[in-house]
């Protein structure tokens, strides 16, 4: 039988309000997530981690309720309390609205991927199963192939100017292109392709 897959997208999300239910450690690194995405984040829990202090959220000290959940894109359940991050995950479900179950993945709509970034170039990788380590290290290994920015700018510029010209010029271009990224990735050289 076949394993259903999990839907790969990246959201642009910017401007949108996020709620993160926590103040751990778990809850912190996933607020950290959240703004380096634009959201904007209130974190609804009784205690939190000093480094809260020193994010720009909303904050409110008390503990969850369900209503919480009204007007926001995006939540987080990061509580220590697993029936607390359930409640959090049921009522943000109901609403139609994105969770991540900290505790446990599966029962939430949203997991945050393992990430490599450089250069522009973001790689994001799941194991498609409760195995963040292998995903940690397939992201370590992709991360050592990521171009630098300036090459990346190289190449975004080429193909832009590539696509102001004629067809057959053209094709030649971004033919060439390809070629250059393949062979500074190490990859053997591949006819045709979208640009």
């Amino acid at each position: 039988m076949l394993r259903p897959m999990s839907l790969a997208a990246f959201l642009d999300l910017r401007g949108e309000a996020a709620l993160v239910v926590g103040g751990g450690p778990v809850a912190l690194r996933r607020t950290r997530t959240l703004l380096e995405a634009g959201l904007h984040v209130t974190v609804v829990a009784p205690d939190l981690h000093a480094d809260f202090a020193a994010l720009p959220v909303q904050v409110e000290r008390r503990p969850y309720s369900p209503a919480d959940t009204r007007g926001v894109r995006l939540v987080v359940a990061a509580t220590d309390r697993a029936e607390v991050n359930d409640a959090v995950t049921a009522d943000a479900r109901a609403a139609g609205v994105l969770v991540n179950h900290a505790g446990d993945a599966a029962r939430g709509t949203l997991r945050f991927p393992a990430l490599a970034r450089r250069g522009g170039v973001q790689v994001a990788v799941s194991s498609g199963r409760e195995l963040p380590l292998l995903a940690q290290a397939l992201v370590e290994r992709v991360g050592a192939l990521l171009p630098q920015e300036g090459t990346v700018d190289a190449w975004a510029a080429r193909r832009e100017r590539a696509l102001t010209l004629a067809p057959a010029e053209q094709a030649h271009e971004l033919a060439g292109l390809r070629a250059d990224i393949r062979a500074a990735l190490g990859l053997p050289a591949q006819v045709g392709g979208a640009a």
